[in-house]
């Protein structure tokens, strides 16, 4: 088990004897790395079994690039609102639970510009989300080992490996 110290997140299995908790008020926020107006916390990162979860926060009218997913999604929202462009009817808001499951069908993440708030939403990932540019070639992989990449390099400190516990 290999909790980082300042961002909370844990980057293994937890053993089966033990819990794992952090505070996310005590926990730094990392400020447009997913992109412009685009924050994340992460929460629990288990690059062995592709298992990540995070706290992401997004500004008003944010329009994400198109994705799909290799595993099953579940997202709790907690604030503001989004949807996707493809299911635009089905407005997640404040109190929202979603279970995507995985599929070979991309959608695209939208934060409606009128939202009066920023919108936050927990995130528990299994797999991959492939991403594709504005023309639906293949852009990127974003899984539990690209979110323990970015903890490592952007995390507050400047060198992440310092906050990693052995």
């Amino acid at each position: 088990m290999k909790p980082i110290a300042s961002l909370g997140a844990l980057m293994s299995t937890v053993e089966s004897d033990q819990l794992f908790t952090i505070n996310i008020n005590q926990t730094p926020v990392l400020k447009n790395t997913l992109g412009p107006g685009v924050d994340f916390q992460p929460l629990f990162i288990d690059t062995a079994n592709g298992v990540w979860c995070i706290r992401a926060l997004f500004a008003p009218g944010i329009t994400l690039p198109s994705h799909l997913h290799t595993g099953p999604v579940h997202a709790y929202t907690l604030s503001g609102s989004w949807h996707y462009s493809e299911h635009s009817t089905q407005i997640q808001t404040k109190g929202a639970y979603l279970y995507e499951p995985a599929s070979n069908k991309a959608h695209t993440f939208q934060t409606p510009a009128d939202n009066t708030e920023w919108t936050e939403i927990i995130f528990l990932v299994f797999g991959a989300l492939v991403n594709f540019d504005d023309t639906n070639v293949f852009h990127s992989i974003m899984d539990a080992g690209f979110i323990q990449n970015l903890v490592e390099t952007l995390s507050p400190n400047q060198n992440g490996r310092d906050y990693i516990q052995g």
